[in-house]
């Protein structure tokens, strides 16, 4: 009956050994992974204005969507020429007149609105916040340690909500928006798709926010 037993559990304590062996190396891969190409990302967007000052109105624009109406599990995304607004139960005109008060906002200096919690910039930060105390604890302890995760994981769970911010500020997006107007809003999908829950239904609607920069001696 022993015998049984043992063979029963072979393969799973096989499978605890094998994954004890190869997570050291999944660490250390997918930590050096992020600090070379998280950095690459962010100062992509970082020199490219257009998509700095559309991803600024796109987080403004959600903010000022749930100041209105509460928090909804809104996403977005900017573009060169515009953003992208996705969400339950919204409307183009719901989008199009959040964006024009989400940019004349910006235009009289409402800067936070640019700051977004929910942004993947702040993802970006925290994970590579991680993966360089990881790679430094690692480096200076000279060996893999689960205590060095756990330490890397908290300092990047309190400080990372902080470098998210600095790095959406500063970095992936920018207030210039003086010379920015609205042009429309467009389907970006032909149809709504339609999300069922037990007991509700849940309507995602998707629309992109066209943008266009001017000469201002045009608006005069």
């Amino acid at each position: 009956m022993l015998v049984l037993v043992l063979l029963l559990l072979a393969p799973f304590a096989f499978m605890i050994l094998l994954g004890l062996f190869i997570l050291p190396f999944h660490f250390f891969t997918t930590s050096l992974f992020n600090v070379l190409t998280v950095p690459f990302q962010l100062f992509k967007i970082a020199f490219n204005p257009a998509l700095r000052a559309n991803h600024a109105l796109e987080h403004a624009t959600i903010n000022v969507i749930e100041e209105q109406l509460g928090p909804l599990p809104l996403t977005g995304q900017g573009e060169k020429n515009g953003f992208l607004i996705q969400g339950p139960l919204l409307s183009p005109e719901i989008v199009y007149e959040a964006a024009q008060v989400a940019l004349e906002r910006l235009k009289m200096g409402e800067k936070d609105l640019v700051v977004h919690r929910r942004c993947g910039t702040s993802i970006l930060s925290a994970n590579f916040l991680f993966s360089l105390l990881f790679l430094f604890f690692l480096w200076r302890v000279g060996y893999f340690s689960f205590f060095n995760i756990l330490l890397s994981l908290i300092a990047a769970q309190l400080l990372g909500p902080y470098l998210g911010v600095w790095a959406q500020k500063y970095i992936t997006t920018s207030t210039r928006v003086h010379n920015m107007e609205i042009v429309g809003v467009e389907s970006f999908f032909p149809h709504a798709k339609t999300n069922f829950w037990p007991g509700r239904m849940q309507h995602t609607t998707s629309y992109f926010v066209c943008t266009r920069r001017y000469i201002l001696a045009d608006k005069k």
